[in-house]
């Protein structure tokens, strides 16, 4: 078996017909299909076990509410795949995407991590926006990161091989469980890749746990990223100024005292403001600013 798609499905009947119909039109021989009914009270169990009924590459597993985290890392457990891929069940996945992705590993049979491109916020008027790569290895996990891998640690637009799960799950009980993940699994890997063949779709939703971000998730977010820091070794400042806006939003949201550390990079108006006013000022500053927006709008 060459690739396991694992699908988390919660309470998604409006949309689950959608992303299962855009998976198994292109599965064949070479995948199976791994699917995990995560307690859902609607009938989303109902429409997996129809759609994929009578297919041997299938397999549903149903289990108690435990949480995105948790599905994925049942998946993971009976996956037998040499490379695992996973798709969230209210998004979906352009026609010949898996086929095309199997074919370029088939002739780097190497690659460890193959990340593809991603339709972001797909049907958005506003945010909507291709996120494409080029054929290439990655040279520097580090320079990866640093430079835009922290902004896509998406574990559904990459395949990874299965073993690098040998001893890593996702966390369970946190959002952006993929921040949490990904560095511990780019370190395992010898050779990451991307390539500019096939397409994920990643669609707006409103409703979706990221969308309806509060202070806990973005607390959450900065601490999986901090949890982290030492593995990158000298960071810069474009890197660092993401980690204060997100530590920004935290303070906005809660109100609790920082706790991102203060280090000396420099080369942006907001830098230069924390280093004139320190980190608490600078968040009380920028909810002082927002609630002046706020205002002017009404």
């Amino acid at each position: 078996m060459k690739l396991s798609i694992i699908i988390p499905i919660y309470n998604v009947e409006d949309t689950l017909r959608r992303c299962l119909e855009s998976v198994l039109a292109q599965v064949d021989e070479t995948m199976e299909v791994v699917l995990i009914d995560d307690g859902s009270t609607d009938s989303s169990a109902v429409i997996a076990e129809k759609m994929t009924a009578g297919r041997d590459e299938c397999r549903l597993i149903r289990q108690a509410n435990k949480g995105l985290s948790a599905a994925r890392n049942a998946g993971i457990e009976v996956a037998t795949g040499d490379y695992i891929t996973f798709v969230d069940s209210d998004d979906f996945v352009a026609d010949g995407t898996y086929p095309a992705l199997l074919a370029v590993l088939d002739g780097h049979p190497a690659y460890d991590i193959l990340e593809y491109p991603v339709m972001v916020h797909y049907g958005s008027a506003t945010r909507e926006r291709l996120l494409t790569f080029p054929d290439t290895t990655i040279g520097s996990i580090r320079d990866y990161w640093l430079s835009g891998g922290h902004l896509h640690t998406y574990a559904w637009n990459k395949l990874f091989r299965r073993e690098l799960f040998a001893d890593i799950r996702f966390p369970e009980g946190k959002v952006f469980e993929d921040v949490h993940t990904y560095p511990l699994l780019l370190q395992r890997a010898r050779i990451v890749a991307t390539t500019s063949v096939g397409l994920y779709y990643y669609c707006q939703n409103d409703r979706g746990i990221t969308a309806r971000a509060g202070g806990k998730e973005l607390t959450d977010l900065l601490e999986a990223h901090l949890k982290h820091l030492k593995l990158w070794g000298e960071l810069t400042p474009d890197y660092y100024q993401s980690l204060l806006n997100i530590q920004m939003d935290v303070y906005e949201a809660t109100h609790a005292d920082p706790i991102l550390p203060v280090l000396p990079y420099k080369g942006t108006l907001k830098l230069f403001f924390l280093h004139l006013i320190g980190l608490k000022r600078l968040c009380q500053l920028n909810r002082f600013i927002h609630r002046i927006r706020k205002r002017s709008r009404l």
